[in-house]
């Protein structure tokens, strides 16, 4: 059993061919990733580059999009920590951790509906929605820029897709309220750099992006996640290091970080149920998500770029602890639990 300090590891329980799904959660969702990559390589002998398929979402979208291009999991370490990458292209990149995300709080969003169009063109269907996707178009339109997200990512690869072609990057349709896979050959076709500000586009946070006449926002709007992306591949393993999934949580004091654990109740049963179609296929599944110990490191506010070094340095930790033992899905709560069938 993992215990209640450490981050959570959880096995539906192979190898060849295997998929990695990065899911979403901020800056501090993003620094928890790279600790919790460096644990998986660790422990399973492997470089997460060499996955097969790798789904990414807002912050994940960004790190799938870098691992695409090349970047090793030790020198993301490296350059979350402070320290020089020996990937010259990364150490010369002009990204500041506690700026180039537009800083800890989102600027006054525009007084009107971030998608009238969305909210109206769905009303039937609502229920069938996500509600994160309903709420998405009734926020107000955010006001925030991800250029520089999209400098990052463009420094790698100015123009095109990544180089590693199972790279995805979900965002969503802002006007119908539908998943977009870019990546996915039945997509519409965009360069990664743009592809992965949409990804990151917050709803009532950052201005939507633009692509060809469609309006995208944070593929987190309609899941963390996205592991269903994988069922029905055929792959033998999948790794979903999902920093909004969490199995056991911390105690907060304060009403808001209480709030944001009550939310991850949520997203760590939906993340279950797509878990639960790729594991119906008979692929092995691992998924892990911050602990108690990562929570109190990463406090209420995921974009609170000031926390990141101690968020990555106990997701080392805690993330080897939580693979080494990992937890099967027996011994989840029941509240918790995914039912095989799907």
């Amino acid at each position: 059993m993992i215990g209640d300090d450490r981050t959570m590891s959880v096995t539906a329980g192979g190898r060849r061919r295997w998929g990695l799904v990065l899911g979403g959660g901020g800056v501090l969702g993003g620094a928890w990733m790279v600790g919790a990559l460096s644990a998986l390589e660790q422990v399973h002998g492997r470089d997460v580059r060499d996955a097969e398929m790798i789904v990414g979402t807002s912050a994940g979208s960004v790190t799938a999009a870098l691992l695409g291009a090349g970047v090793g999991v030790d020198d993301l370490r490296a350059h979350q920590l402070g320290g020089r990458p020996t990937h010259e292209l990364l150490a010369a990149a002009t990204w500041d951790y506690d700026s180039s995300a537009g800083g800890a709080h989102p600027p006054l969003p525009r007084w009107h509906l971030g998608s009238a169009a969305l909210v109206t063109r769905n009303v039937g269907r609502w229920h069938r929605m996500p509600p994160t996707a309903v709420l998405a178009g009734l926020l107000p339109e955010g006001r925030g820029s991800l250029t520089a997200i999209g400098a990052l990512i463009g420094g790698f690869v100015p123009a095109g897709w990544a180089p590693h072609p199972g790279i995805r990057v979900v965002a969503m349709d802002y006007d119908t309220g539908h998943r977009v896979v870019f990546g996915d050959p039945r997509s519409p076709a965009a360069d990664l750099a743009a592809a992965v500000m949409a990804s990151c586009a917050i709803p009532g946070w950052y201005a939507p992006v633009a692509l060809d006449g469609h309006r995208y926002v944070d593929g987190g709007a309609w899941s963390a996640t996205s592991a269903d992306l994988l069922a029905g591949l055929g792959l033998d393993e999948v790794f979903v290091v999902a920093p909004m999934v969490s199995f056991a949580l911390d105690r907060p004091a304060s009403l808001l970080a209480r709030a944001e654990r009550r939310w991850r109740l949520q997203v760590t049963r939906r993340c279950l149920r797509e878990v639960a179609k790729v594991h119906a296929g008979g692929t092995e599944v691992t998924v892990l998500g911050p602990g108690p110990e990562d929570l109190t490191a990463m406090g209420s506010n995921l974009m609170a770029a000031a926390r990141r070094r101690d968020v990555v340095e106990t997701s080392l930790r805690t993330s080897l602890a939580a693979l080494v033992d990992p937890e099967p899905i027996s011994g989840l709560p029941v509240g918790l639990q995914f039912d095989e069938a799907g």
